[in-house]
């Protein structure tokens, strides 16, 4: 098996390059999240009802936070399920 500097492997397509993804709130100005707003909140939800990690959705530190808090609270008030086992 051959050896290649990284650079042979980013010229043979080894290294795929992203771009990076935009917060979805910070694009659409949205200051507040809204607990209510269920298809907002499952949109940043798993089919099992866990949230999705930022690093999924894109959503910036601060918003991830707000949506997490949003989302809690609306599990407790049973607007939202909880995550299957």
């Amino acid at each position: 098996m051959a050896n290649f500097s990284n650079k042979d492997k980013e010229q043979r397509g080894y290294f795929k390059r992203y771009r990076k993804k935009i917060c979805f709130f910070c694009k659409g100005k949205i200051d507040d999240i809204d607990y209510k707003d269920l298809n907002l909140l499952r949109r940043f939800m798993n089919d099992k009802g866990k949230i999705k990690p930022r690093r999924v959705t894109g959503t910036c530190t601060q918003h991830q936070r707000k949506l997490a808090g949003a989302i809690k609270r609306a599990r407790e008030i049973a607007l939202l399920k909880y995550p299957v086992k």
